[in-house]
């Protein structure tokens, strides 16, 4: 089977053309490859398929096998990838993806693509949508007990769920504890992605993310997005917003008259190759 592996940010997924090549059970596929001693080594698969509602369809699977909704980082290769294997000539494309259709603009110099805008579409702030078992219309500096201490967490989804925490320190948190009591913690049905932030300024975040299914990884789209509208929901910033994650800056815009959250990244790739399935 060929693949091509890319990275946004650091967020690396295996891609699959899926116009040339089958895969049959992309969940065990996604943990074989995923491995980064025994397989190529990445966040988990992506494959690229043809889509009846769209341009293009992509299906992602995490580093455990699990089937994903959304990624942010692995649109934007999505787009780099149909763009620059010849797929399309188009420089504004559809993806559709288990979170609904994503449009995405592309930046193209010397005839690849640099950077991706992509259309996130409206966030979801209801508990029930998200979902996360709290009352209200929506999840806002709420107290939730994780080891005995009590956080304050923001909820949003961007097409998965992602609880917003803030802390005065991310760089010496103990992620690979306190993660998985997060994501597995019983208040959320479908487990959550988790954004432990700082506050920089009143333009730009940092933040370190736990991601449901692979842990942690340098870099979550979707989880930038929802760290800019928590922020923005909580006073923080505003405006365009600067996130700044281990893999590197995400530009974030919640154009908040259209409820349309806009991401603007880079995507690369890092090395074609071939596996025996």
């Amino acid at each position: 089977m060929k693949f091509t592996k890319m990275q946004g940010i650091g967020n690396d997924y295996v891609y699959v053309n899926c116009f040339e090549e089958k895969v049959e059970n992309p969940g065990k596929l996604a943990v074989r490859v995923s491995d980064r001693h025994f397989g190529i080594g990445s966040d988990g698969l992506i494959l690229i398929k043809p889509s009846e509602r769209a341009d293009f369809c992509m299906e992602m699977y995490n580093a455990d096998g699990s089937e994903g909704a959304m990624c942010g980082n692995g649109v934007r290769c999505v787009g780099k990838y149909v763009y620059d294997y010849g797929l399309t000539e188009q420089t504004s494309i559809q993806v559709e993806t288990k979170s609904g259709i994503k449009y995405l603009d592309l930046t193209v110099e010397e005839g690849k693509v640099s950077q991706v805008r992509v259309n996130m579409g409206a966030p979801e702030l209801s508990p029930s949508g998200i979902p996360v078992l709290a009352d209200g219309d929506k999840v806002l500096d709420a107290p939730i007990m994780v080891d005995g201490r009590e956080y304050r967490m923001t909820c949003v989804s961007m097409g998965n769920p992602h609880a917003v925490v803030y802390l005065n320190d991310v760089k010496n948190l103990e992620i690979e504890k306190i993660g998985p009591m997060f994501e597995m913690h019983p208040c959320f049905p479908d487990r959550v992605n988790t954004e432990f932030v700082r506050v920089v300024d009143g333009h730009t975040l940092e933040m370190r993310v736990w991601e449901r299914g692979s842990g942690e990884t340098l870099a979550c789209g979707t989880g930038a997005c929802a760290v800019a509208v928590a922020s923005i929901l909580n006073g923080h910033v505003s405006g365009e917003v600067t996130v700044k994650l281990l893999g590197g800056d995400l530009k974030i815009l919640w154009d908040e008259q259209e409820n349309i959250v806009y991401m603007t990244g880079p995507a690369a790739v890092v090395f074609d190759g071939e596996i025996e399935v």
